[in-house]
């Protein structure tokens, strides 16, 4: 305190403190008075020469905080408080000194009125006197900042008292924390108060170990924990914890401290554990799969639709996996043994198994049903599935997008069979059409109306199916981003393998008609059948074709256009390749049976036996009637075609038995049965010189050419019956009659009635030849049989 005083009072601790009489060297000036110069402070070249000192109290360069912490430093605290009581007395007695001063020297200034003389002396006295009145000010200004920063210091100290008060709250606190914890730690208490309780006070435990008190309050609180570390464990192997729970119960040993390798297994089983009781549950709705060596049984009918399948396995499969991912990274990020490879290998085998789930509930799907359905089944999983990949990129990205690719395909493969089916059933239905028996007085459906309903049928039914076959590329689904769907579904799946397989399959299916009961000798449709074919495969090679591709490309753009198509011409070739092959096998159907009964009424009669005709043979006339149905039903469907020019007279053409028609009349005495040699000499002359007749050449698509097609095989086949047979005289006139009969009515039919003049022509000279007897009837006889008949 003495000290402290000493320091506080310096040279102004006394108003005659620092007075001197100290004269300038020489020059006879007189300093200020000591108050005074306290007061208004030193000169400013002593300023300059003193050194500065921040702790002086009453220097110039007086600094409170150097002053405070000086103080602060050497003095306790109990100096400090007496110091600031003594300033406030002195502060108070300097205040009533200074009261008294101004009474004393205002009595002094009335009384100095009195003379002048007296007021010359005491204005010295006064001078002093203000002297020392304004040391006294400087004093009590002086004091007035030490009481000042005295009262910071006091606050200051205050300040340091709460703090030890807080210090002791907390160690308070400390003590208390064993109890704490071991009333939220209990079993049904608090854990998660337990762990925060025991985060805040760990620190400063393991900081003041070294202390005994506080080494005792850690130990048990250790031992607390690690109880609650042993119910957590225990309870971390509770099969019926949810995701939240197990992941808050990982989160509580990890703030343990306990080995995060082993929670990341833990956690990993518990969640494998879950997650394969979810797949289980999604398996029991699926039949057991069929064993390969067991006989194929059709499984029953699942017991919900695809859709109902799909969110159960998405809202509780991938549903907790995503939200067991997303805990996985949150409880071990930066973590030593716990990384994203043991997550991606635990996600990636448990996703396959769920692929495959999916995968044997898609093939369950057997029919077409509800595609509608389907897409969006699909497109809730492709969804679901990329939530899933933001989170864990290598969970069956892959494999994901390749399952619904399949199930795309496989739909439009069934597509595909549904097509190829009701073409079947719609030809099955023209066949039932054809073959149906007709009341009298009553018509059925004709070729062209049979045919219309058909390719009606058959391209809406296309149509529909690309309509539906659409929505695995509508822009609101998800999938359909996938480059599979801009590229290769486009062109491979539906343009390839449904539009261009079903039309290549119908020109297959309808050229087997033709090619299949060929090699069996029978044939297997009935010849309506394969015109209608043969015109539907040419209408097809004509628009039909190329307006299914165009339909197809503008539904189905594709982006990538380096993959192969097949060609609208190459398609069209197809078509045209199976209407030709049906057009020439109905003509050789019909013309087979026209000429298989030519063919039974030569084997069937007695030639050389017969007597002298009168009429004309039936069969003859049930060929022409034949023809003619052939040419109206030919004509229902083909054009007429271009026929040669035809000479006036062909309808009274004379048919010899001997020659040609166009052998000179005069010449026809000459050749008699005596010599016969002349005759097969002229015959086989006049063939040099004559067209070669193609019997099986390719049919054109009209009328005239199917005509003369199946009259050249039935005359063909009479021909060669004929030259197996022996004739007398009245068999050779029989033929003869038969033979103008012919021609009379087969020449309008044909393209060139040469032609059926001269297969009729080798009929009557193979006849001759074959005659014992060749003597002929007179053409006037035969023209009024062939008119009368």
């Amino acid at each position: 305190m003495a000290e402290e005083e000493a320091v506080g009072s310096g040279s102004g601790g006394s108003p005659e403190a620092g007075t001197g009489t100290s004269t300038g060297t020489g020059s006879g000036w007189r300093r200020p008075h000591g108050p005074l110069q306290r007061y208004y402070g030193p000169s400013a070249a002593e300023a300059a020469e003193a050194a500065p000192d921040p702790a002086d109290i009453n220097g110039p360069n007086f600094d409170p905080e150097v002053y405070l912490t000086k103080v602060r430093s050497e003095c306790p605290l109990g100096q400090l408080l007496a110091r600031e009581a003594a300033l406030g007395r002195e502060i108070r007695a300097l205040d009533s000194d200074m009261q008294t001063l101004l009474y004393e020297n205002y009595n002094k200034f009335i009384s100095a009125t009195d003379t002048i003389r007296k007021m010359k002396v005491d204005f010295r006295r006064m001078e002093a006197e203000m002297d020392d009145l304004a040391a006294n000010m400087a004093a009590i200004s002086t004091s007035s900042a030490r009481v000042s920063a005295a009262l910071q210091e006091g606050h200051r100290r205050g300040a340091q008292l709460a703090g030890v008060q807080a210090l002791l709250r907390k160690l308070q606190s400390l003590v208390e924390v064993p109890g704490r914890l071991r009333r939220w730690a209990a079993p049904g208490g608090d854990p998660g108060r337990a762990l925060r309780c025991y985060g805040r006070a760990r620190a400063v435990l393991r900081h003041y170990r070294h202390l005994p008190s506080f080494r005792a309050i850690e130990d048990e609180s250790q031992h607390i924990m690690a109880d609650l570390a042993r119910r957590l464990r225990a309870r971390l192997r509770d099969d019926t914890l949810d995701p939240k729970e197990l992941t808050e119960c990982v989160e509580m040993l990890l703030q343990l401290e306990e080995p995060p390798e082993e929670l990341c297994q833990e956690f990993l089983c518990h969640a494998g554990a879950r997650l394969e009781a979810e797949l289980a549950a999604l398996e029991t709705e699926l039949p057991p799969p069929a064993e390969p060596s067991g006989a194929a049984a059709t499984p029953p009918p699942p017991a919900s639709d695809i859709l109902d399948f799909v969110d159960r396995g998405s809202s509780s499969f991938v549903g907790t996996l995503c939200l067991l991912a997303s805990s996985y990274r949150s409880l071990f990020a930066g973590r030593p043994g716990a990384g994203d490879e043991r997550l991606a290998a635990f996600s990636c085998a448990l996703t396959a198994r769920y692929f495959q789930l999916l995968e044997r509930r898609l093939a369950l799907e057997r029919g077409l049903g509800d595609t509608s359905l389907l897409v969006r089944a699909l497109d809730r999983f492709h969804r679901r599935l990329r939530a899933l990949l933001e989170l864990l990129p290598g969970a069956g990205a892959e494999a994901g997008a390749a399952l619904v690719a399949r199930a795309a395909r496989e739909r439009v493969e069934r597509y595909l069979r549904a097509l190829q089916t009701f073409f079947m059933g719609c030809l099955g239905d023209v066949r039932q059409a054809l073959a149906a028996p007709r009341p009298p007085g009553k018509e059925g459906p004709g070729l062209p109306d049979l045919l219309a309903t058909l390719a009606s049928s058959v391209l809406g039914q296309l149509k529909a199916v690309l309509a539906y076959v659409q929505l695995f590329t509508a822009r609101d689904v998800a999938f359909a981003s996938l480059p599979y769907f801009k590229g290769e579904f486009c062109v491979e799946a539906v343009r390839e393998g449904l539009v261009v397989s079903f039309v290549r399959w119908l020109c297959r299916t309808a050229r087997g008609f033709a090619d299949g009961p060929t090699e069996r000798g029978a044939p297997a449709a009935p010849p309506a059948l394969l015109l209608l074919l043969a015109r539907l495969c040419l209408d097809y090679e004509a628009t039909t074709i190329s307006y299914i591709l165009t339909l197809t490309d503008e539904q189905f753009p594709p982006q990538d256009t380096g993959l192969v198509v097949t060609p609208g011409p190459s398609l069209c070739a197809e078509a045209r390749g199976a209407a030709q092959r049906l057009l020439d096998h109905y003509v050789q159907v019909q013309g087979a049976a026209v000429a298989q009964m030519l063919r039974k009424s030569v084997e069937t009669r007695d030639w050389l036996g017969t007597v002298e005709p009168r009429n004309v043979r039936a069969v003859m006339k049930r060929v022409v009637e034949d023809i003619t149905a052939i040419d109206l039903q030919v004509g229902q469907l083909l054009e007429e075609g271009v026929r040669r020019a035809q000479s006036s007279d062909s309808s009274r053409r004379a048919f010899s038995v001997y020659s040609s028609s166009r052998a000179p009349a005069r010449y026809a005495p000459s050749y008699t049965p005596s010599a016969p040699m002349d005759t097969h000499l002229l015959s086989n002359i006049q063939k040099l010189f004559s067209e070669r007749i193609d019997i099986f050449s390719p049919v054109e698509f009209n009328k005239v050419s199917v005509l003369t097609g199946i009259i050249k095989i039935s005359l063909k086949t009479l021909l060669e019956c004929v030259r197996l047979r022996t004739l007398g005289r009245f068999g050779l006139q029989q033929v003869q009659v038969d033979g103008h009969y012919l021609q009379l009515y087969l020449w309008r039919f044909a393209a060139d009635e040469r032609v059926v003049q001269g297969l009729l022509d080798e009929v009557a000279a193979s006849a001759t030849h074959r005659c014992l007897d060749p003597v002929p009837m007179e053409h006037s006889v035969v023209e009024l049989i062939c008119e009368r008949g």
